[in-house]
């Protein structure tokens, strides 16, 4: 369950968030003044997104590795293309949603 806490409430009840944390699997998210302080979430949610997150850093590591010898102008002009192709192709489904 998520659910949206004020620090000061928080604070008052921070043994019965982390329970419901940890037993039930609930996202707490801890606010003051309406704007978002942190987010108290499951442990095992924390390591998943921890193993995305080095999953996209070796990708990365890996693509640099990969591409190491290509003058950076080159990966520039093929980032550019593929951006406007995208966008191409985004306005084009829009465009066929519309009508």
């Amino acid at each position: 369950m998520k659910r949206r806490v004020t620090a000061v409430e928080a604070r008052k009840k921070l043994g019965e968030l982390l329970d419901g944390v940890l037993y039930r699997g609930d996202e707490v998210v801890i606010e003051r003044g309406g704007k978002v302080m942190g987010v108290v979430i499951p442990e095992s949610r924390y390591q998943s997104i921890e193993q995305a997150r080095e999953r996209i850093f070796e990708f990365m590591r890996a693509n640099q590795e990969f591409n190491k010898d290509v003058p950076a102008e080159e990966i520039e002009r093929d980032i550019e293309l593929a951006i406007r192709e995208v966008r191409a192709a985004k306005s084009k489904n829009k465009n066929a949603s519309a009508a």
